[in-house]
């Protein structure tokens, strides 16, 4: 870190906290030429994610739309909330590990479904009903045979 009075590059770090209710950390420097004390602020960068979607449209990540579908599919499901915001959290993880700023929403809806599986199949075939959107039962049988056949 370059001092603020004199511009030599070195500095050690005197005192470190988090500020602004722990989204940046505030550090008391001292640069070790001059000897003078300047505070610092580093805040995390998040690049927002764009979601582009079955029509190629593009629009911004919103978490809620990901908690509503989730909630939706396992509605009436013993599946509590806290596993969902786990499991929201787990997809966001990926997504922003991705290092891609643009994800499909095909990928988003696949994240979803290989954990959902594992959670409660009732509620990942019916997200899958709607996501894979099922035109008859015979889709839908496919589905659940596919379900099936991985179980065993």
């Amino acid at each position: 870190m370059k001092c603020c009075y004199c511009g030599y590059g070195e500095s050690k770090v005197v005192d470190s906290r988090p500020a602004e209710e722990g989204s940046s950390i505030r550090r008391r420097r001292e640069c070790l030429k001059c000897g003078k004390r300047f505070t610092t602020y580093e805040i995390i960068e998040t690049l927002p994610l764009v979601i582009v979607k079955k029509d190629k449209s593009r629009q911004a990540y919103d978490r809620n739309k990901l908690v509503t579908g989730i909630v939706r599919a396992c509605e009436k499901r013993p599946v509590p909330m806290a596993v969902i915001e786990n499991l929201v959290d787990e997809i966001e993880a990926e997504m922003h590990n991705s290092l891609d700023r643009e994800i499909t929403s095909v990928k988003i809806g696949e994240l979803v479904m290989d954990k959902l599986k594992d959670i409660d199949q009732v509620a990942y075939v019916r997200f899958a009903s709607v996501y894979r959107q099922f035109r008859d039962i015979n889709t839908f049988m496919d589905e659940l045979t596919k379900l099936l056949k991985n179980e065993k």
